[in-house]
Formats: structure tokens, sequence, C-alpha cells
């Protein structure tokens, strides 16, 4: 369906059939390209804040740098090519026709959704080996010492090997219910802000642009911390002792144990490192769209 969109939408827009299918080739991997370089260059400035609870800065930078990169790459495609079906309008033009705020909303949405499927299994990996440090942690068997997972290969197979298929998945609908929403506020944040601080028509400037993709992390994560607690709980089922059966049956045991209190753990961390990594996400994608639309 998306693939015969783009098809009538090149023929319509390009005329001829050679140009027409040089455009439907080449206009999704704009985004993805500078999604993936740009995922790439907030990961550089990220990493360190997000395993504060991993010995070390920059402790083991290969995994997330390949996948999230590739997740970053998957939201800005999957978002731009969602608000190119909605609209009809390439990155090219929506400075000059911006979309709807309606458009960006689902796109968001579209993204998020998008994303939390390829993001699944990859967060598992990471929330695995980053807890197994923890006094509560995943530890050799018998009492030896070390960790019980290698490296993210050695867990991923692990996981495959006791749980199959459905428990690299861990934790799936909860990455949904929490990126779904986010993103479509994420993109609206982004979006509405840069038409706020840009005179009409024109691009938007450097500090335009980071100000509001940071601005736009920030809100992001505000709204996406409750459910990112839930998120790792149940991606961690079992290790200390808890079990839960989805979703609801987490928040219930969570907040009977702890407290509404328990969907703020991890909030103020998650604002401070949002912002200057959107910043500069932001950032890094617009000026690589430049270079290569």
């Amino acid at each position: 369906m998306r693939f015969s969109f783009r098809l009538r939408y090149a023929l319509h827009r390009h005329g001829s059939p050679v140009q027409s299918l040089r455009a439907l080739l080449t206009m999704p991997v704009e985004e993805f390209v500078a999604g993936w370089i740009s995922g790439a260059v907030g990961l550089a400035l990220g990493h360190p804040m997000d395993t504060v609870k991993v010995l070390g800065f920059f402790k083991g930078m290969s995994f997330p740098l390949l996948s999230v990169a590739l997740v970053n790459s998957v939201l800005f495609g999957a978002y731009s090519n969602a608000l190119l079906y909605l609209s009809a309008t390439h990155h090219h033009d929506r400075r000059a026709k911006p979309p709807s705020y309606a458009h960006v909303f689902t796109a968001g949405s579209f993204s998020g959704l998008m994303q939390a499927v390829v993001l699944a299994p990859i967060d598992l990996i990471k929330v695995r080996l980053q807890n197994q440090l923890h006094s509560y942690g995943l530890r050799s068997p018998a009492g030896a010492s070390g960790t019980q997972y290698r490296g993210p290969v050695h867990c991923a197979a692990s996981i495959f090997r006791k749980e199959g298929v459905m428990g690299l998945f861990r934790g799936t609908w909860a990455l949904v219910l929490r990126d779904t929403p986010t993103m479509a506020i994420y993109f609206l944040t982004y979006t509405s802000l840069c038409q706020a601080m840009t005179v009409q028509g024109r691009e938007p400037g450097p500090m335009t642009v980071l100000v509001a993709g940071g601005c736009a992390g920030t809100a992001s994560w505000i709204l996406a911390t409750p459910m990112d607690v839930i998120k790792a709980r149940l991606q961690m089922d079992g290790v200390k002792g808890v079990s839960y059966h989805g979703v609801l049956d987490c928040i219930r045991i969570s907040v009977r144990h702890e407290g509404p209190q328990v969907f703020l753990k991890g909030l103020a961390l998650n604002c401070i490192r949002a912002f200057p990594v959107n910043a500069v996400t932001f950032l890094s994608y617009e000026t690589i769209l430049k270079l290569i639309c």
C-alpha cells in the first residue's frame, strides 16, 4: 500500500517513469541515512549518562552505536514517510507548505510504533546487560564469579535458548504504550516550536533547532518515564524474585509496593540527558538532510 502510494506520488510529481523511479528509490533513503548518523552523534553525547548504572563511561559503545543508530534511522525514516503519505509533501517542501499538526501527530505515533517493534529485542539486551552488575542482577550459576552474559550476542543467544523468540520481545507491549504517544509529542513539540520561532517560509536556524530539539526530547521523556519504569521491570521479570502477568499487573504490584512515586524513578536523569542529546540529534539530522538532499 505504501509502495503503491509512493509510486503514484512519484509519477504525479516527476512525470517520466525514469525520474519517477529514481525519486521513488531515493526519497526514503535520505531520511533513514540522516536518522542513522544523527542517532550515532546523539549517542556519543548521551551514552555516558545512559550507562551511569554500569561501571565506566563509554563502556560497551559498539553495541549501542549500531543499535541506537538503527533505531533512530527507523524512527526518522518512518516519520518522514508517514508524513509524506499523509500530506503528500516531501521534506524539501515542508517549510513552504507545513503539514498540519494532526498529520505530524499521526506520523509521530506511527514512527513510535515502528520504533518500538525494532527496539524491543535491542532494549531488552541492553537492560539485561546493564542490570546484571547490580546486587540483584543475573550472576553465573552455582555461585560462580562473574556475570551470566559475556556480551550482547551471548545475551541474545541465552535468552533465545531459554525463552524462545518471544523471550526476545519481553516488554514489547510496554514499549508500544511508551513510544507510540511519546513520539507523537516528540515530533509535535519540535515542529510547533520550530514554526513558532521561525519566520514563515524560512529555514529555522541552528539555535532554533537546538532549542526545539532539546525541548522535544525533554517533553517526550516526561511523558515516557512512567511507562519506561514498567517496561524495564517487565524486561527483568523474574530476576528480582518478582513475576508479572502483563503491563497492568506490573503497574498494580509496583504501586502497591512503592506508591505512585515509583513512576517518577529516573525522571530527573532522563530529562538531564534528553535535552542535549535530542538537541544535537535534531541539529545533526537537519544538517545532514541539507547536505544529502
